[in-house]
């Protein structure tokens, strides 16, 4: 680095961190997108410096769902074995995120003092940052169809994948989700080290593909697959018939495996963070304990009580994710531990500004287990309307659901936490920028 290098690295990082230290000390939230933004522009190369100074190496954490999740349980793991690492938890998965995330373990003179970082990157940016940074590992995790407005379809986003991939050193490891035919395929077309997680265990299999399913034709040909068993989405075990791809094999069984927080796309989370921790040396004892302590991100999962009352907050965003949501708290409302749930839909950037996704989700099981729905957020009515509908299937003798609408996201937190039973757990059901507000209100800390 020449001194015009370190001149400007040293200016970045001090301007970053002012700006860190004044967002916290005047209580404007965590600071995780502005610093990286401002930084940037006193440095271009930000990124790339920072990222060549990790000593293990750069793990990048990609796909639609599950990013925040296994991130954390990953940088536990590695915590746990006291390595240092930089992450970006907040989620913020854009480059400026990534940056800020990276220069919080930076001292004065931009000197990087983490062995690993974690970075779960948005999918729509992998190509972009793959011409700043070689990773030591890439996670993929699925692709599904999440905010068409901004990405468009998931064979779309595979082959900017493969593209961004393929010129990667070939040290890099490359873990991919096996059930998933769109990442096994690419998996298959690499060069590179692949190995792969996924499920074997066909007490899981959903009674039928649900409605909001993407990837059922062959990746290869496009023929429709054949499913011996579906277990969320198009994610399951198949072949097909015509060419004959097929499911790669696994490099763990996920029968061997305990899980975190509740779930089938949480089994999933744990088999990706495993599954890297292993090709990092990281023996299984030390693994599994870690999972068994897991405490959840912000807004997946995460529990907090409130008022007396347990409340968890399932980030819910696209279709397949609100579909194992439902999955998930219909689960606990059948044990009767549950009995309302609160629904938050937003239409801002974070959030995709299409929100006719909600019509691709089965919220008929929701429905249909009865008990207080509660809706809000910028587009209350359109969800109101969603589930009306549901609500207009039942025979009127099984309508035990009464729907609430607040306009007032404040009012209908209050409304919901009356409602619930301090033997209860109300579940808030919320798109990111909902999910974000829900926290603010619940916990009196937004996030920059």
């Amino acid at each position: 680095m020449n001194i015009v290098d370190r001149v400007r690295l040293g200016l970045a990082v001090g301007v970053a961190k002012t700006i860190t230290a004044a967002v916290r000390v005047l209580g404007l939230g965590a600071a995780s997108v502005l610093p990286g933004a401002i930084s940037r522009r006193f440095h271009p190369r930000l990124l790339s410096l920072l990222c060549e100074q990790v000593k293990q190496g750069v793990i990048l954490v990609v796909g639609t769902n599950g990013k925040t999740t296994t991130s954390l349980l990953l940088r536990t793991i590695l915590e746990d074995q006291n390595y240092k690492v930089a992450h970006n938890e907040t989620g913020a998965n854009l480059i400026n995120g990534l940056v800020t995330a990276l220069l919080n373990k930076t001292n004065l003179i931009g000197t990087l003092t983490a062995d690993y970082a974690i970075l779960e990157v948005d999918e729509n940016i992998v190509p972009l940052l793959l011409k700043d940074c070689q990773p030591r590992v890439l996670l993929g995790l699925n692709l599904f169809r999440d905010q068409l407005d901004r990405y468009g379809e998931v064979d779309a986003i595979s082959q900017r994948w493969q593209t961004a991939i393929g010129p990667l050193s070939p040290e890099t490891i490359i873990i991919l989700n096996a059930d998933d035919p769109t990442l096994s395929y690419l998996g298959q077309q690499l060069t590179q080290k692949v190995r792969y997680f996924g499920l074997s265990e066909p007490n899981l299999y959903l009674d039928e593909i649900p409605h909001a399913v993407d990837s059922i034709y062959c990746p290869s040909c496009g023929y429709p697959l054949t499913y011996e068993g579906v277990y969320l989405s198009h994610l399951g075990d198949y072949s097909c018939e015509k060419c004959g791809f097929h499911k790669s094999p696994l490099d763990l069984n996920s029968q061997d495996w305990p899980q975190i927080l509740i779930g089938v796309y949480n089994k999933y989370n744990t088999l990706a963070a495993g599954l890297v921790a292993q090709e990092l040396n990281i023996e299984k004892k030390p693994i599994f304990q870690t999972v068994k302590q897991f405490k959840a991100a912000f807004g997946r999962a995460e529990e907090l009580t409130i008022k007396g009352k347990q409340v968890r907050i399932l980030l819910s965003k696209n279709p397949v994710g609100m579909n194992e949501t439902i999955r998930a708290v219909n689960d606990i409302k059948k044990m009767g531990k549950s009995s309302t749930t609160l629904l938050v839909l937003n239409d801002r950037i974070p959030d995709g500004t299409d929100v006719s996704w909600i019509w691709d989700v089965d919220t008929e099981p929701l429905v249909k287990l009865g008990g207080n729905l509660v809706v809000s957020g910028d587009r209350t009515y359109d969800m109101a309307l969603r589930l009306k509908y549901s609500q207009d299937t039942l025979p009127e003798k099984n309508n035990h659901v009464k729907l609430i609408v607040k306009e007032n996201l404040q009012e209908a937190i209050e409304t919901a936490l009356n409602l619930t039973t301090e033997a209860e757990t109300l579940h808030i059901v919320p798109t990111y920028s909902a999910m974000l507000e829900v926290r603010g209100i619940l916990t009196g800390r937004q996030i920059l």
